[in-house]
């Protein structure tokens, strides 16, 4: 039985599928189909009814997600118009990232099923789907191709090449393992708000952000500490296991300071105060 827990929309990874003609530039390729490829209808329900589930309101599409953990979203998105649809499923797939223009991979998909006016599409790494769309067509008041459901796991279960060159910053658990963005993620300053200097932690498990400021950016009516960036390592710190290239994760029971050790060192990055930090 496939694995799926829903989440919006992915895209397979290159190297994942055996592709043929398409090439593997193109938005959907040729190529072998999963072991376990998805066998459910196409025409399921779906909506923010009943539990809110993703699972729920993407219908087929995240039913035909194999996520190792939690799906990342999962979303109904049949709202195209006159004018958006096209006339093959394949332009029904384009109108799903001209109109929503998702941060997923927009190379390599292909298709994993048909049933009457809907068409599966998949994204897959390692010959599982990560991400999945379904496409429709002529529905009422929405005439040619279009998205009616999408489906994605998290970005950690996309090929490292593109995470790396979409700005993710994947950890690591102690093992080697990829950790779910939702548990732990990390990115640099955000260029518009001019803080190109500053790095976050976000620890999605524990609701905590950390900075990384050097330049002092932040004041301490924003943070909950100055940063440091050469501190001693406090004698109830505990390894996470978290590794980001030469960072290593360290907490204190308390959790109030990020302690991460490098090369270099320990740095002592601040918990940011709920709210507070905003580009302005």
């Amino acid at each position: 039985m496939r694995k799926g827990i829903v989440a919006a929309v992915v895209l397979v990874g290159l190297a994942a599928v055996g592709c043929g003609g398409g090439g593997h530039d193109s938005l959907v390729v040729t190529g072998t189909v999963p072991a376990t490829p998805y066998a459910g209808p196409l025409d399921l329900p779906y909506g923010t009814e009943g539990d809110g589930d993703a699972r729920e309101s993407s219908g087929a599409a995240g039913r035909a997600l194999e996520c190792d953990g939690a799906i990342r979203a999962g979303d109904a998105g049949d709202s195209w118009s006159k004018g958006d649809g096209g006339s093959t499923p394949e332009e029904g797939l384009e109108a799903y990232f001209d109109i929503y223009q998702p941060e997923l991979p927009e190379r390599g998909y292909r298709v994993e099923r048909t049933q009457g006016d809907r068409v599966l599409f998949s994204y897959d790494v390692g010959g599982r789907t990560k991400v999945a769309v379904v496409v429709a067509r002529d529905q009422p008041r929405r005439p040619g191709w279009g998205p009616e459901t999408s489906a994605s796991c998290d970005p950690s279960e996309f090929p490292a090449s593109w995470t790396k060159a979409h700005g993710y910053e994947i950890w690591t658990d102690r093992y080697g393992h990829r950790v779910p963005t939702t548990e732990v993620s990390s990115t640099a300053g955000f260029e518009h708000c001019d803080w190109q200097s500053a790095h976050f932690l976000d620890l999605g498990e524990h609701g905590r952000q950390y900075v990384r400021d050097p330049r002092g950016i932040f004041s301490l009516d924003v943070l909950t500490a100055a940063y440091d960036g050469d501190v001693r390592m406090p004698a109830d710190a505990r390894d996470t296991g978290y590794r980001y290239g030469d960072r290593r994760l360290w907490l204190t029971p308390d959790r109030r300071t990020a302690y991460v050790k490098t090369s270099d060192g320990v740095e002592a990055w601040p918990a940011a105060k709920p709210g507070r930090i905003g580009c302005k």
